[in-house]
């Protein structure tokens, strides 16, 4: 029987919120998972965490991280990023006198953390670069997968999309109340982001339940194998990518609330500097020992 070093961290936690949970599997040196292992160890997750991340040290070159749902492999995952590396910093004081780490991922290439644990009790990651698409989607057949009047939808912004780590449809609703109460239907909403080549669906209002807050998201993430993502790094990453090409942002540092209302509000940090953008917030270790298999 094989044995890792384990945590499960939730990420995006502040005030009373319980942020997004993520399991954190260590890889030490000479130690490996298949693909097949990893998979599984995820399915054994489904319900408990939105993914499962793991990570692997390899020494001055950095980080190398994977990404898997109880479903599949995910490209990249931002809560589950900003989860372990919160973690191994803030317990590592070697990590913590950083302010920079490298992490390479399997599919976005390689990415920076920025360790500001000690003056905001935060880190931030730099999102990968975004990919514009078009969207050959009708509002027809979004009503229709989001359960919706089409008096929800906004009129005053585009939908678009994006990738900045996930393929992300984004879609504007016209008021608050509207947005925290979508409720659609996981199957109708995992087969048709399946059918049209997307990852998830990020919903968005400019009206807020905080007025500290910039706008009010919540993600929808069917395809990987559950409903709702309550805290999201790379869709509210590329909602950021949204808002500076629409013209409703100019990058200066900016909080979302994200989630429906069956939850207290989570907050995800954004900011924009050298082109990209950087999301970022802490983390809350809730579970710590080793996983066996």
């Amino acid at each position: 029987m094989k044995k890792y070093d384990y945590k499960k961290v939730d990420a995006f936690t502040s005030n009373n919120s319980l942020g997004n949970p993520a399991a954190c599997v260590y890889l030490n040196e000479g130690q490996s998972l298949a693909e097949d292992e990893m998979l599984s160890i995820a399915k054994q997750h489904k319900g408990f965490v939105s993914e499962v991340v793991y990570c692997t040290n390899n020494g001055s070159c950095g980080f190398d991280l994977a990404y898997y749902s109880s479903e599949c492999e995910v490209p990249f995952c931002g809560h589950g990023t900003i989860a372990c590396m919160y973690s191994l910093i803030k317990d590592s004081p070697e990590l913590l006198k950083q302010s920079e780490i490298i992490i390479h991922t399997r599919t976005k290439g390689s990415l920076i953390i920025y360790n500001k644990i000690t003056e905001q009790d935060a880190v931030y990651i730099s999102a990968p670069e975004p990919v514009y698409s078009s969207v050959p989607i009708s509002l027809e057949a979004i009503i229709d997968c989001l359960s919706v009047d089409i008096s929800a939808i906004s009129d005053a912004y585009p939908v678009d999309f994006i990738d900045a780590g996930n393929r992300t449809l984004i879609i504007p609703i016209r008021g608050l109340e509207d947005e925290i109460n979508i409720f659609p239907n996981e199957q109708t909403l995992k087969e048709f982001s399946l059918n049209n080549g997307i990852d998830v669906i990020l919903i968005f209002c400019t009206e807020v339940m905080d007025e500290a807050h910039f706008a009010h998201t919540r993600v929808f993430a069917a395809k990987y194998g559950y409903l709702e993502d309550p805290a999201t790094g790379s869709a509210n990453s590329a909602f950021g990518y949204y808002l500076l090409k629409n013209n409703m942002w100019d990058g200066n540092p900016i909080t979302l609330e994200q989630g429906g209302i069956d939850r207290i509000f989570n907050t995800v940090n954004l900011f924009h500097k050298d082109n990209r953008i950087f999301f970022g917030g802490k983390a809350t270790t809730r579970i710590e020992g080793v996983y066996y298999i």
